[in-house]
């Protein structure tokens, strides 16, 4: 069997394996964010048109989570090293096709071999770093974890911005090269090699119906997002094939006497059942945002690419400190308080957001997003941490592929449900005296406010300082 929560690793092992899983996970997240700000250089380098361009972003996504529910199995038939050395070799080759693509059709094609390399290494590593700290040191380690997550969405832009106007487009993909050839040098070295010695036979039929479930309805919600519904055929099709694919899922998972792609049984530990709808609607609230606020800089406010990227720093500086004290902390307070603190800071700095105006001075929205950023920050680290508290240790590399999967399906629903909203805002100012797109975006904003607020009945659900293993009856 594979080690199990009670076999941890010692604190320099510990160090070095975090320092792997955040250099190969860093890179995976800037890579999607970074893509976003090259979209206008691209529609006049490949004389494309923005529908075709966004498979660009939407490919990398369904790729990625079409492969999140293997990560479990595959960790304990494959064992940790040679799984993310795998994983970060495949993403880095479609980094370079990526480089090097000729055409709008070539780059879709390497970004999908791109989210194939990426899908897993999120999971993974959330599984590989649960392991090695055991329960007493996992909220330091589940802190570490949460940089890449959170600090992805808003460096990317920033980091892109620079490349695409300093160099060329291409590298924003050539700059993952030596960074993922560090990262395989550095896991080859401290990532354990641990694995099952009897692993489970891969659930064939629950792969089949879970991985195009989640596909077809991160496809649903991207096209409901761009078509402005969720009742346009192109975005109403897909949903409810998605929903028909999932419900055939759990139908299955329910009646296997052996070990589903993903154990739904899960569900009945209170912590990861809490746990996960939080991060499921802090994704909501993180990646919703990150929609809105590029577009809010460079549509209400007049900004470059590149402008828009460093305005969104303090966003990133709230994280990176609320991050940072939360792994501290957790040793201290329970993951509930954490949550619960970063909820509050989530709603102020949104509530914020909801007041702006053609006015609006920097100072005001930076502090916005310092509140909003170290919020949400606050929320991710003890919520990943939770939900993976009372796991036993040979279950850990399915949970964490369970709990990713929540959050790509909520950051999804997250950026469709507010680009509606904007839209809907957009489309009713068409036709007034003086419109004021300030305005539409404020409106948009407390949908971002509505999903924090809901987390908070999840986040009161969430274990306090003891590890009861409480099972939902």
């Amino acid at each position: 069997m594979r080690a199990s929560q009670k076999d941890t690793a010692s604190p320099r092992g510990l160090t070095g394996l975090m320092a792997a899983v955040v250099l190969g996970a860093i890179m995976m997240q800037l890579d999607a964010t970074m893509t976003n700000i090259a979209y206008n250089t691209l529609l006049g380098e490949f004389h494309t048109s923005l529908l075709t361009l966004q498979w660009i972003g939407t490919g990398y996504l369904l790729s990625m989570t079409v492969v999140m529910a293997l990560s479990g199995w595959a960790l304990d038939r494959y064992g940790g090293r040679v799984m993310w050395t795998f994983c970060i070799a495949v993403f880095l080759a479609g980094s370079v096709l990526c480089g090097i693509a000729w055409s709008a059709e070539s780059l879709i094609v390497f970004r999908v071999i791109q989210g194939l390399g990426a899908g897993m290494v999120l999971p993974l590593g959330m599984a590989l770093l649960a392991t090695a700290a055991g329960p007493d040191r996992l909220g330091r380690a589940m802190g570490v974890m949460g940089v890449p997550a959170a600090l992805g969405p808003v460096l990317g832009p920033v980091a892109g911005g620079f490349l695409v106007s300093n160099l060329d487009w291409r590298w924003i993909f050539f700059i993952n090269v030596p960074i993922c050839v560090a990262a395989i040098v550095v896991a080859w070295r401290v990532v354990p090699t641990d694995r099952s010695a009897h692993p489970a036979p891969l659930d064939v039929l629950g792969l089949l119906l879970l991985s195009p479930a989640c596909a077809v309805l991160v496809y649903g919600l991207t096209e409901a997002g761009r078509y402005g519904g969720f009742t346009n055929p192109r975005a109403a099709l897909p949903l409810a094939a998605g929903v028909v694919l999932l419900g055939g899922f759990v139908a299955h998972a329910l009646r296997l006497r052996g070990e589903p792609i993903l154990d739904l049984r899960l569900l009945r530990i209170r912590s990861f059942l809490s746990s996960s709808l939080v991060l499921f609607l802090g994704g909501v609230a993180l990646f919703g945002a990150s929609a809105l606020l590029p577009l809010y800089f460079q549509q209400a406010r007049g900004y470059d690419a590149m402008g828009a990227g460093l305005l969104l720093i303090p966003q990133g500086v709230g994280m990176g400190l609320s991050l940072f004290l939360s792994g501290r902390l957790s040793e201290r307070f329970s993951p509930r308080v954490l949550v619960l603190v970063g909820l509050t800071l989530t709603i102020a700095g949104s509530f914020i957001l909801t007041q702006l105006d053609p006015h609006t001075g920097e100072f005001v929205i930076g502090a916005a997003l310092l509140f909003s950023g170290g919020g949400i920050g606050a929320v991710m680290a003890p919520a990943m941490t939770a939900a993976l508290r009372d796991i036993e240790g040979v279950d850990i590399s399915r949970a964490s592929a369970a709990n990713r999967i929540l959050m790509q399906l909520g950051a999804s629903f997250g950026s469709a449900v507010l680009l509606i909203a904007l839209q809907d805002n957009l489309n009713q100012l068409a036709g007034a005296a003086n419109p004021d797109p300030a305005g539409a975006y404020a409106h948009a904003f407390w949908w971002i406010l509505a999903f924090a607020a809901a987390a908070m009945p999840f986040a009161f659900a969430m274990p306090g300082r003891t590890r009861d293993r409480q099972l939902l009856r």
